[in-house]
Formats: C-alpha cells, sequence, structure tokens
C-alpha cells in the first residue's frame, strides 16, 4: 500500500559531512535548553514552572506535575515536546484558579524544578524564542579541522530546514498509518492522533522538495516563481524579479525560500519553482487528497534554518562539544547530518 518505501538516507545534505560518530550516548551528551523572551507577571491562576528532566519525556513529566498539583493533566501547559534521552530544561504552565502553589516534594527524581511563578496567562504551544543545544559526540572519526571549518560555514549561511526522523514515528509509523487512514478512510479516534499522522504527511512532502532544491542547489538561492518567508517570522511574499533587494537579502540570512505544506488551494510559487514543488508533490496522491479532505489549507515553511552561536571544541581524540541554538520547529538531529554520520547509542530510560 505505500506509495514509496519511507528512507530518510535520500535525503541530500548541503555539506560534504566530514565525521562519524554516535550521539546520546548518555543522557547528558544531549542537553536541550528552552528559550524564552517574555517576563512572568508574578501573579495570575497559572503557576509557571521552569524544570530540568533527565531521560523522561515531557508527557510523562507534564503528568508528573499535574499529579502532585491535583488536577487533571488537561490543566498543564507547555511550548512544545523536548527530546526523552536527553537532559532538557523547559517550562511548564499549570492552571490552578483559586489554589495555593502545590508541594513537589514527591516528584520523582528526573525532574527538578529549577524556578516558579505566577502568570495571567497559560503556556501556549510554540511560545518561544528558540532552543539552545549542548552536544557530546563520542568515538568520532574523520576531519576535525575541516568540521570546525564546515561549523563556521553553517553559522554564516544555515542549513536546510528538513524535519527530522521523529516526526514520522517509530519505523515511519506516523506517515504508515496516515496512508492508511487516507486509503481506508477510517479515521484514528483520537485527536492528538489524528494531527500528528497529518502532520507527518505534510512534513514528508515538504521534505521531498526541500531534498529537491538541496540536490539543485538552490536550497538558499532564488529560484524563478519562488515564495520568501522573513527570518524569525511567518509571513511570506511572492518573489518579484524588478526587485534587486532579494539576493542581497537571502545572502544576509533576512530572507528564507519556503516550500509547501500540502493542503486545499493553488501553489503559491510560480514558474520554475512551482514546476519543482507540483512534481515533488505529485509522487504523493494519497496524502495529497488525504490532507486537503481533511480540509488543511496550503501553507509555507522555510527552506533554510538560521544557526546561532556554533560552537566546536575538541575535548579529546575521539570526542567533541558541539553547541547551537536553533529557531522552533527545527531539528538538531538535521545540524549532526550536516556535520557527518552519527548513530544514537542510547541509555534505556524510562
Amino acid at each position: 500500500m505505500n506509495q514509496t518505501p519511507y528512507d530518510t538516507s535520500g535525503f541530500p545534505t548541503a555539506y560534504p559531512a566530514p565525521l562519524t560518530g554516535h550521539f546520546r550516548v548518555l543522557p547528558a551528551d544531549f542537553i536541550v535548553d528552552e528559550q524564552m523572551d517574555f517576563a512572568l507577571s508574578g501573579e495570575g491562576e497559572h503557576l509557571w514552572l521552569q524544570v530540568r528532566k533527565t531521560g523522561a519525556n515531557t508527557d510523562w513529566v507534564g503528568n508528573q506535575l499535574a499529579r502532585c498539583a491535583g488536577i487533571s493533566g488537561k490543566d498543564v501547559s507547555y511550548a512544545g515536546l523536548k527530546d526523552r534521552h536527553a537532559v532538557t530544561t523547559q517550562w511548564f504552565s499549570l492552571q490552578l484558579p483559586g489554589k495555593d502553589d502545590p508541594d513537589f516534594a514527591a516528584l520523582p527524581p528526573e525532574i527538578e524544578i529549577l524556578a516558579q511563578s505566577r502568570h495571567d496567562k497559560k503556556l501556549r504551544r510554540g511560545a518561544l524564542s528558540g532552543n539552545r543545544f549542548s552536544l557530546t559526540l563520542r568515538h568520532c572519526t574523520g576531519d576535525f579541522a575541516e568540521a570546525a571549518a564546515l561549523c563556521q560555514q553553517i553559522s554564516q549561511q544555515g542549513i536546510p530546514n528538513y524535519y527530522g526522523e521523529q516526526r514520522f514515528g517509530h519505523n515511519f509509523g506516523n506517515l504508515r498509518k496516515a496512508e492508511r487512514w487516507f486509503a481506508e478512510g477510517i479515521a484514528p479516534k483520537q485527536r492528538t492522533q489524528r494531527s500528528l499522522y497529518l502532520s507527518a504527511a505534510r512534513s514528508w512532502m515538504f521534505n521531498y522538495i526541500l531534498a529537491e532544491r538541496v540536490r539543485t542547489g538552490t536550497w538558499n538561492q532564488r529560484l524563478p516563481g519562488d515564495v520568501f518567508m522573513f527570518e524569525g517570522g511567518n509571513a511570506w511574499f511572492a518573489d518579484d524579479v524588478a526587485d534587486a533587494t532579494i539576493q542581497p537579502r537571502l545572502d544576509a540570512l533576512d530572507i528564507h525560500p519556503t516550500g509547501a505544506l500540502w493542503g486545499r488551494g493553488e501553489l503559491d510559487t510560480q514558474a520554475q519553482a512551482r514546476e519543482l514543488e507540483a512534481a515533488q508533490t505529485a509522487l504523493f496522491p494519497v496524502f495529497c487528497a488525504g490532507l486537503e479532505k481533511q480540509g488543511l489549507k496550503q501553507e509555507r515553511r522555510a527552506l533554510r534554518i538560521k544557526v546561532g552561536e556554533v560552537g566546536f571544541e575538541v575535548l579529546d581524540a575521539e570526542t567533541v562539544q558541539l553547541s547551537f541554538e536553533l529557531p522552533p520547529g527545527s531539528y538538531a538531529t538535521v545540524f549532526m547530518e550536516q556535520l557527518g554520520d552519527f548513530s544514537s547509542k542510547s541509555v534505556p530510560v524510562r
């Protein structure tokens, strides 16, 4: 029934990838710190908690916070999911109208509360400015000097904005279930599952568009008929061939070319860019029809990520420390794929 075999190894990288090695040998080898850019009011019915979690997934942590607070899990909010096999810092909000701050002494040792404050609004999905990563890469082989130079190049040029493998589920299960849903017409019962499968199908087609732009060397270049997105925003605009400022703004990473997130309506691109998108999305007729039937509308996503504060430090002959900042909705594993071929050797955790 598959439209095509699911395999991310066919997505090309934009850089030479000079290293091989392992990542996530231990949870502390993969550190993520959520970045927020707004202040809390100090009063209100929502208790915000900055939490450090180790070897645990975000939903499980949310349920543990709800248990201690004596509230439902649906009254706990967070800005985004964080890696399970990692040490991550992120914010949660608990809706506690008319209630005092709970006692969190009974929290499991995997969860540490770093700060807390009241606020008049709950924490909403996507309400973060980005994530700071610190990764320890072990058993590395290859050209460390070339990798360091590549990190400098990435800080100046960005990386392709692929969706990471985790978007598609274990063994691409989210894609397979989306395909079965669209082909057989039997919808998942849970809303969260429906959302997950729709997102996976859309993301997979976007990756195909981006992969073709990487192959043709146009993922960070102006293609006739392109649509561009502003750095740090979601607004987009169509190419004006007479606008001589487009290329300098692309070079400065102020704007980025975009790719289609499939749904109802016409593609926003024109000319060569539209032909490329139409050819790639036509490979997935089941996904196209299913997404349209579910009422999703055409949207856009930047083809390129601007990477902040890239650091590369050699710790010993086989170990390097990699650090960088990414905007929301992007994946650290995609950065790593530009740098080398790294396999996960994570230890079993909750």
